[in-house]
């Protein structure tokens, strides 16, 4: 049976509204969705425009428009009001994997599922890992953050090895999935480094408070100290996290080979513009509290300009996804769901 029964022009519509989300929202990924052919671009819009509902569905702000516009400001919402959003949005995730899409990112995502046998794991993984947001957010050690960046952003590299497509079958795949979430760890990292301000302001620190304190710092002083950047601790606490970001990116980078030569440049141009952001960073003294770390546009224009000058590996090498896993230090649990079943059409 036909995967949406709606007009072509409601079917361009459900697909530009997509895209505005990511283009408003994702200037990294959007610039390299242009290595992508349209299928797989479209599908990768559809993903991203999911994952930031689920996002926004936590956040404090209250929408301007409906549900689905991924468009916040700033009045408070109470946490039962934000666990609703995200319960909301799980029911229509429910729904559309029985086959009842409803609103456009639904119908563009289940379009998106049928076509390339998504797995529905990680769309309820990446749910799961975002409610972690709905209480002030904690974590004790490396490890503990690491599981969090797993369910929020290794979730996505899983869906997009799905979506790009590799070279080869199941095995290849089982190879390449490990390699992407590596790579969704190392991305969510670097964001979490960019926005410790933003983080700070809005009562949140994300990062590990074991590192903190084998640097003489605090989770309280990072939410309560808006000059803790000049305390002299801070840069070698911070040149180690960025370290730990780059040997993310390191291990994750050999994965990028097995994906279809036509979307390999995606996947490489989100890696090099992420991991820019970490020099971004160093060249402001790591005072990520005071100002946002971003790089300028001659550096992106420079990494879109090596990536298209890479030319994509045909013929993918044997990799040991163990290696791409083992700088974590953490392996994350198993899903509680596989796809027993195939969605409705």
């Amino acid at each position: 049976m036909p995967i949406c029964s709606s007009p072509v022009t409601d079917d361009r519509a459900n697909a530009a509204h997509c895209r505005a989300i990511a283009e408003r929202h994702a200037r990294t990924f959007a610039l390299a969705s242009r290595f992508l052919p349209d299928p797989q671009r479209r599908m990768a819009f559809a993903v991203y425009a999911f994952c930031r509902v689920a996002d926004d569905a936590v956040d404090a702000g209250i929408e301007t428009g409906s549900h689905a516009s991924g468009s916040l400001h700033g009045i408070a919402l109470s946490p039962a009001d934000r666990a609703e959003r995200l319960r909301a949005h799980r029911a229509r995730l429910d729904a559309m994997l029985a086959g009842r899409p409803d609103g456009p990112i639904f119908r563009e995502l289940h379009r998106a599922v049928v076509t390339r046998g998504v797995p529905f794991a990680p769309l309820y993984e990446l749910i799961d890992g975002v409610a972690a947001d709905l209480t002030p957010a904690r974590f004790g050690s490396w490890a503990e953050l690491a599981r969090y960046c797993e369910g929020v952003a290794s979730s996505v590299g899983e869906l997009c090895v799905h979506l790009f497509g590799v070279q080869g079958g199941a095995d290849v795949v089982a190879r390449a999935v490990p390699y992407a979430r590596t790579l969704g760890v190392a991305m969510q990292l670097t964001n979490i480094l960019r926005d410790v301000g933003e983080d700070a302001r809005n009562g949140r620190c994300y990062l590990p408070e074991d590192d903190l304190a084998a640097h003489g710092l605090s989770r309280e002083r990072v939410l309560g100290d808006p000059a803790i950047a000049q305390d002299e601790r801070w840069a070698p606490f911070m040149a180690m996290q960025i370290g730990r970001a780059r040997a993310l990116y390191e291990a994750a980078r050999p994965g990028i080979a097995l994906l279809t030569p036509d979307t390999q440049r995606c996947a490489l141009a989100c890696a090099l513009g992420y991991a820019g952001i970490l020099g971004a960073i160093e060249r402001i003294r790591y005072d990520v509290v005071a100002q946002r770390a971003a790089p300028g546009s001659a550096e992106r224009a420079a990494v879109l300009w090596q990536v298209w000058r890479t030319g994509p590996v045909i013929a993918p090498p044997a990799l040991t996804p163990r290696a791409a896993c083992a700088v974590i230090g953490a392996p994350a649990a198993a899903p509680a769901w596989t796809n027993t079943e195939r969605i409705h059409a």
